[in-house]
């Protein structure tokens, strides 16, 4: 994953989980084997990562893409589609949220 900076043109992209304890190991498990099958063979993808909060009731998935109409054409294939069923099914909300680097650190 290239270096956070503010003249990379690319997509950000922030998503939150708001999981139980009971079901953050399986909601991991689910999003890893997404990233290892699917989004990250996906065009535009550059990387990935996620993180878990110590009370296991949040993950956080930060991707960064190419252009925001590949993270776009991502969800809609008819495999992530069915893919966000299965994570729905998981945990209480989540939210894709698209950011721009406004500045960074480090």
């Amino acid at each position: 994953m290239p270096t956070i900076s503010t003249q990379a043109e690319l997509q950000t992209v922030i998503t939150t989980f708001d999981v139980t304890p009971g079901t953050c190991q399986d909601l991991l498990d689910e999003l890893k084997d997404a990233y290892d099958a699917f989004i990250s063979h996906q065009p535009g993808f550059i990387g990935a990562a996620l993180h878990v909060n110590d009370a296991q009731t949040r993950v956080a998935s930060y991707s960064q893409w190419v252009q925001r109409q590949d993270f776009q054409a991502m969800l809609r294939t008819d495999e992530m589609r069915a893919r966000n069923r299965r994570i729905n099914e998981l945990c209480k909300s989540f939210e894709p949220v698209m950011y721009d680097v406004m500045a960074s650190y480090g």
